[in-house]
């Protein structure tokens, strides 16, 4: 098997390459619209369906697009349909559009899509962008999910908007509030990070070793480094 095949391609954006828990990627979007269940999954949805079809469309055009005006021309793919999933949102989801309000719009600046598209669709197939963009999707969508059902549930003793009345005497409202937001998702970073990765990675070990500035270096780092390897040998 393929090390970069398309199942891999999928699954990075949903664990090893999670938007929002490992890149730390569309923070503002992932705190403003987390505090319903309702909210965190439509724009989810409306960034996975914007991500797919702008991979798709960019990885198409990737050989027509002329390198000095990439990033304006990758804008106006992706402001294009954000404007259709907006319209379509206003048109059958009223209540939806209202909820998410400017953040919708939003959508056209978040640093994922820009992201995917400058790092991976324009240097990849068409399938294998579509696959990237439905991975990131998927990804972005179950954190925001996952943030919203621990901020609403315990927050607001609701879920989806539905009332949970067990709950109503022990909702934490602090937890649906800004500062809130950015602590459940800090422990869901670390959560993920603990599961994902397990123990921290090795620290790199520097040394002049290597370094094209090395024979150039004055520093007496350098020079005392040089020492010792000529008493080790």
């Amino acid at each position: 098997m393929k090390k970069n095949n398309g199942f891999s391609v999928l699954m990075n954006g949903i664990i090893k390459e999670n938007p929002v828990f490992v890149l730390i990627l569309g923070t503002c979007p992932t705190l403003a619209t987390t505090t319903n269940v309702f909210g965190a999954f439509g724009m989810g949805i409306s960034t996975l369906i914007v991500l797919i079809c702008s991979n798709i469309l960019i990885s198409l055009l990737r050989k027509v697009i002329p390198d000095n005006v990439r990033i304006p021309c990758y804008i106006v793919i992706i402001a294009g349909f954000v404007t259709i999933v907006q319209m379509v949102v206003h048109a059958f989801f009223p209540a939806l559009y209202d909820m998410l309000g400017v953040y919708l719009a939003l959508i056209v600046v978040n640093c994922i899509i820009l992201g995917r598209a400058e790092m991976f669709a324009s240097k990849n197939s068409v399938g294998r962008s579509a696959l990237d963009g439905l991975g990131m999707g998927i990804g972005f969508t179950l954190a925001l999910c996952s943030i919203a059902v621990i901020r609403e549930v315990l927050g607001a003793a609701s879920f989806a908007g539905i009332a949970i009345p067990f709950l109503a005497d022990y909702k934490i409202d602090f937890l649906v509030k800004a500062p809130g937001g950015m602590v459940v998702y800090g422990l869901l970073i670390a959560l993920v990070s603990a599961l994902t990765f397990g123990k921290s990675p090795k620290k790199k070990e520097f040394s002049c070793a290597g370094c094209p500035g090395a024979k150039l270096c004055g520093s007496a780092a350098c020079h005392g480094e040089k020492h010792e390897e000529k008493e080790e040998k």
